[in-house]
């Protein structure tokens, strides 16, 4: 099994991908740079980032894999495991881990996983396409150095002189700040008349909307009764699975007894297998349905684990 390739494939469209009792893969989201040295436009990208601390199961890595490989979900963990004990196996020998379009790994002398990513992919859908490219330097101090020399060759100026031999310039001047001046404030003037008829006619249209829904009331002999729509607010696309049972009756059971710990317990129906799914919850936001599965995990049950998938 090619680890890193699913490992990968997450990446595209998650921040997080945790190999389980290893480390996780985070993403972090760079907006467009220019390298003024090189003159070289780079695209935003995601950086990748490794942080060995982050290990606890969630499910998110295991899941896809049973799911590509069309195997169960405890066979895609006993998967993962074997391959993350071969990884440390190899890094205690002092051997870099090369995986695929993701980086290098090599354990360093305090024991702590170092970490080096590649940098010829982009795991930023958003920027598909799109590619580093470098311009030529603007020469803008040669342009500048052809206008002074063209400037000495045919000097412009306005002497004294001439602006006085020029008074209609300043009269024309003048009349045209009066004109402006009058023009914004019949504007003005007009617009105020403009909103003053807008909202008169508006109270009429009011006034007469209201006296044909009065009218209409009274025409009313039988109305109808009172429709009440409920609609179901949307509960999220992260599952903190308890269990899956053969037995529907069981998944009732097991519902009842976490509603009754206070859990908002429910069933999301049957899985792939005909067995019937029972969540401690449904959390819309990622990060709050690893923390609950945490707290579940540490104070419930040790098995409970994170479903990823959009109901009907």
């Amino acid at each position: 099994m090619q680890l890193e390739t699913y490992i990968s494939d997450l990446l595209y469209r998650y921040d997080c991908v945790i190999v389980p009792q290893f480390g996780a893969f985070l993403t972090h989201r760079v907006s467009a740079k220019l390298n003024e040295t090189t003159h070289s436009f780079y695209p935003p990208k995601k950086t990748l980032s490794f942080n060995e601390q982050l290990q606890t199961n969630d499910g998110l890595l295991a899941n896809y894999i049973a799911e590509v490989e069309k195997v169960p979900y405890l066979v895609a963990v006993e998967k993962i495991a074997k391959q993350v004990k071969s990884i440390k196996s190899y890094l205690i020998e002092s051997e870099t881990i090369e995986l695929n379009n993701i980086g290098d790994l090599i354990l360093n002398k305090e024991g702590n996983i170092n970490f080096e990513p590649s940098n010829h992919i982009n795991y930023l859908t958003d920027a598909f396409g799109l590619s580093p490219f470098k311009t030529a330097q603007v020469t803008r101090e040669v342009y500048k150095e052809t206008v002074e020399a063209v400037e000495k060759v045919i000097p412009i100026a306005i002497t004294p002189e001439k602006r006085k031999s020029r008074p209609y310039l300043k009269y024309a001047a003048i009349g045209l700040i009066f004109l402006t001046a009058g023009g914004f404030v019949a504007s003005n003037y007009y617009g105020k008349q403009v909103d003053t008829h807008n909202q008169i006619a508006q109270e009429e249209a009011n006034e007469q909307l209201d006296a044909k829904v009065q009218e209409a009331t009274f025409v009313i002999n039988s109305p109808l009764p009172a429709a009440t729509l409920q609609v179901e607010k949307k509960i999220g696309n992260y599952h903190i699975v308890a269990g899956a049972f053969r037995v529907e009756a069981n998944s009732d059971k097991k519902v009842q007894q976490l509603k009754d710990k206070g859990f908002k317990a429910r069933k999301i129906g049957m899985n792939r297998y005909g067995l019937h799914e029972v969540v401690y919850s449904s959390h819309t936001d990622r990060i709050e349905a690893l923390n609950a599965l945490r707290a579940i995990k540490s104070t419930q049950n040790r098995d409970a684990w994170l479903l990823v998938k959009a109901l009907d």
